[in-house]
């Protein structure tokens, strides 16, 4: 695996053509912004296209993986897909799907060769990629399958919520609520919390991390009159992450744990299904909250919204949580 030098660039993906990742993207360039240099895989003429569609006068640079530090000095280093895609702001098309995934393939793969040093990527949009046949949940199990492509990396990949008001875990994600419970298992919230563990001493620099752990059922199950999952499951799991040397407490009642006398006892909040840990997260911190990818042998970090048609194309997105992805994943790569 190739050394994260400062002196390399972030590799950025192109998002949902038809989304407001690529606004983000030539926003992030006109402002200069104060993270490290960047450029992204994506069709040179269609972020030509949105930064004069939202009045922003960039340069757009073309070049390769080996010219695109030096091309961030004079606009924003586009390396050409093989797919290209029209700038059609608001009008998703599944016919930009082979696009989407060939930028987060090669985003990564640019990591693994020693060009980049992290991955941002702009939100896609997953019902578009399913109709041209995309077999992963998400972009969390797709970077996951593609670590095991390139670093033949066997780990598993887990979503992190973070910024600095709050960082939450959820430990199911992309699936129905009513399969929840029995997707929770003793050895998927440990293994969960080892590497949220592993990655906040390793990624984030904290030397003994904290984890409080949600119970599954109101009031953590109520010592089982609501429920015997929290019990059964949930507590055997923490008691597992103590004997392992981890300051993990619950089950907790999840109901509490997000005020802010609470927020001040963890630095991350193990969850059992997507809602319960993305709803306190996007409450308490929608504009600065981060998508971050643990277990992976390289960095990755999003935005934490959607792809925002409504917005595409207006120059009205909020650029602040893409930038804050910037900044995350600077920090964490070094």
């Amino acid at each position: 695996m190739p050394t994260e030098e400062p002196s390399l660039p972030i590799a950025l993906t192109m998002g949902e053509p038809a989304g407001i990742g690529p606004e983000l993207i030539v926003m992030a360039a006109s402002t200069r912004h104060e993270a490290a240099p960047f450029f992204v895989y994506g069709d040179p003429g269609l972020l030509s296209a949105r930064a004069r569609r939202i009045g922003l006068n960039l340069a757009i640079v073309e070049t390769d993986e080996a010219g695109a530090l030096a091309a961030f000095a004079r606009g924003l280093p586009v390396i050409p897909l093989v797919n290209p895609v029209p700038d059609r702001p608001g009008k998703p098309d599944v016919a930009g799907a082979a696009a989407v995934i060939e930028s987060i393939d090669r985003a990564v793969l640019s990591v693994h060769r020693g060009h980049a040093r992290a991955v941002v990527t702009p939100p896609i949009m997953k019902e578009v990629l399913y109709r041209a046949g995309f077999q992963h949940p998400g972009h969390t199990e797709f970077l996951g399958e593609l670590a095991r492509r390139h670093w033949q990396d066997h780990g598993r990949a887990v979503m992190m919520i973070w910024s600095e008001t709050v960082a939450v875990v959820p430990v199911t994600i992309h699936i129905p609520l009513a399969e929840v419970p029995s997707a929770l298992t003793e050895d998927l919230i440990y293994d969960t919390g080892l590497i949220t563990a592993r990655d906040l001493r390793t990624r984030f620099g904290i030397a003994a991390p904290r984890l409080a752990v949600a119970g599954l059922n109101p009031h953590a199950g109520e010592n089982g009159t609501l429920g015997n999952e929290d019990n059964a499951v949930v507590a055997p799991a923490v008691a597992r992450l103590r004997a392992a040397g981890i300051d993990a407490r619950g089950p907790l009642p999840a109901d509490t744990m997000f005020h802010t006398r609470a927020r001040q006892t963890y630095d991350a909040a193990l969850c059992m299904y997507h809602d319960q840990a993305l709803a306190p997260a996007k409450a308490l911190a929608f504009d600065e909250a981060v998508n971050v990818t643990l277990g992976l042998p390289f960095v990755r970090t999003s935005p934490d919204h959607g792809t925002a048609f409504d917005l595409a194309g207006t120059g009205k997105a909020n650029p602040s949580s893409f930038l804050a992805s910037l900044l995350l994943a600077d920090r964490m790569s070094r």
